[in-house]
């Protein structure tokens, strides 16, 4: 096993210090585990990890190895996306020929207790990882007491370097009522489905569990300030995708902002939402109302304020271009930076934070072009720069859009459509921007990520030859721009 210890800047070198340690990470989500177990089955680090006992639910004294992601995330979240697919399945398989009841009886129990095992499954194996990479695991909730020092559970680890990674906590917004919410960690665990709904927000997690229980038969309302759903992406495709929510019989109240809950006599809740110009709506007998109004920094109880770590003016870690905070000994990635709250993009954090400590090179996180999807229904897949953040970069631009309806939907009676959306700078021909909406946007968008990273240009898209027959052929196909921008003015092609 080598030997580090801390140089005058924090990072690891070769040689001989009395610390327990070469590196402590405080939080087992994606991102800790991953540089965790590299520094040590890689580079040969002593290495210690502390998170709080496993539980469906996050609290202040309950998390689990594995993180959000893996335990109320990502993963449990995509479970229920499928869970909610097979009632449309059911129904477009009769314009196939089949003789199916889309209104088959599902039992929800089942499905939970099979979710629960499989979240139980992950959380050890990312117990195993730890352990097959020689990491020490200590239970409990770890907190700073100096710049090489965290306490748990009243024991003091000393360390070389610290590395924060303790993710992100969903938070309600105050407004009369609100304790009455919920949010995503109670979602993934109702005892049944729901009759109706009301979601307050409209980002990744809003429209997430809006189409998961839409699909699952429940009447959903979802509720935001904004003009259209998913603020932050391609206008284009936030407008495509909330007439094809609306189609799928999803209740959409733009604009409005929560006023308040009451709870009903019979154990409903009523919600109250405004307008800026006062117009008002009630939505009365919801089983549940779900707060997706964004999560923010777990930064609570770390140490951090008496330790000197610098926070910054949106709640999170400040942390350099290499993941360092103004103490030279603490790091940190992922959720609680508040730079990309993508797990994969923790994972990356992770390993450029290893390289930087143990094998000798300054390596920042690359945060340009990674793709993405929202996992909705229908699915949209991105990577790069939308419409209006291209313009604003690089002026001149050439569009190129088309809308069809899928194969699989033309004689099953689906009136879902798909759009795909490409960015050109027109200067350098380079493809800026790719954007879908539709059936597997996320599964096809992974393999343009890889295009758009190498600095695709469209002479290069042009050359590819199709699958067919394909959605994903249509992005090959397009030739002709919808339109040309000149100076952030849309000219017509």
């Amino acid at each position: 096993m080598r030997c580090y210890a801390a140089a005058s800047n924090g990072r690891s070198k070769s040689s001989s210090h009395d610390y327990d340690y070469d590196l402590f990470t405080i939080g087992a989500g994606s991102g800790g585990v991953r540089a965790s177990r590299i520094a040590a089955s890689n580079y040969g680090a002593k290495v210690a990890v502390c998170e709080m006992p496993y539980s469906a639910i996050a609290t202040d004294d309950a998390g689990g190895a594995g993180g959000t992601c893996v335990l109320r995330g990502c993963v449990p979240k995509k479970l229920f996306v499928y869970a909610s697919e097979f009632r449309e399945v059911f129904k477009d398989a009769r314009g196939f020929g089949f003789d199916a009841n889309p209104d088959v009886k599902q039992d929800w129990s089942s499905f939970l207790a099979k979710k629960r095992k499989e979240l139980e499954r992950l959380h050890n194996v990312y117990m195993s990882l730890l352990s097959n990479a020689n990491v020490d695991f200590i239970e409990g909730r770890g907190r700073l007491v100096d710049a090489h020092t965290v306490e748990v559970g009243g024991k003091k680890y000393t360390a070389q370097n610290i590395l924060v990674a303790t993710g992100a906590r969903a938070f309600v917004p105050k407004f009369e009522g609100s304790e009455h919410c919920i949010v995503s960690d109670h979602i993934l665990e109702v005892p049944k489905v729901p009759k109706r709904l009301v979601i307050v927000g409209s980002g990744y997690i809003a429209v997430e569990f809006a189409s998961i229980f839409n699909g699952l038969g429940t009447e959903v309302h979802l509720v935001f300030r904004q003009d259209q759903p998913l603020r932050g992406f391609d206008g284009e495709v936030r407008d495509f995708a909330a007439s094809e929510y609306a189609k799928t019989g999803m209740h959409l109240h733009a604009g409005f902002s929560p006023v308040s809950v009451t709870k009903a006599a019979d154990g409903t809740f009523n919600v109250k939402a405004k307008t800026k110009d006062g117009k008002e709506i009630n939505l009365e007998g919801a089983d549940y109302v779900l707060a997706a109004t964004g999560r923010r920094p777990n930064i609570r109880n770390l140490g951090l304020e008496e330790t000197g770590v610098k926070i910054s003016d949106k709640g999170a870690i400040a942390v350099d271009r290499l993941s360092r905070t103004n103490v030279p000994s603490v790091w940190a990635i992922g959720d609680v930076t508040d730079r990309m709250a993508l797990t994969p993009v923790a994972l990356m954090e992770g390993m450029a934070l290893v390289k930087t400590l143990f094998a000798g090179q300054d390596t920042p996180p690359d945060h340009a072009d990674i793709a993405t999807a929202v996992f909705s229904h229908p699915e949209i897949g991105t990577v790069g720069l939308t419409e209006e953040q291209a313009a604003e970069r690089y002026g001149d631009l050439d569009i190129f859009t088309s809308s069809f309806k899928p194969m699989r939907n033309t004689i099953s009676g689906n009136e879902g459509r798909a759009f795909m959306k490409v960015i050109v700078a027109t200067d350098s021909d380079r493809v800026v921007g790719i954007h879908m909406v539709g059936p597997t946007s996320g599964e096809i968008m992974q393999g343009f990520g890889v295009a758009v990273k190498m600095g695709l240009t469209k002479t290069q898209l042009d050359s590819v030859v199709g699958i067919h027959p394909t959605s994903a052929e249509e992005f090959v196909t397009l030739r002709t721009a919808t339109r040309k921008v000149r100076a952030k003015e849309a000219v017509p092609a």
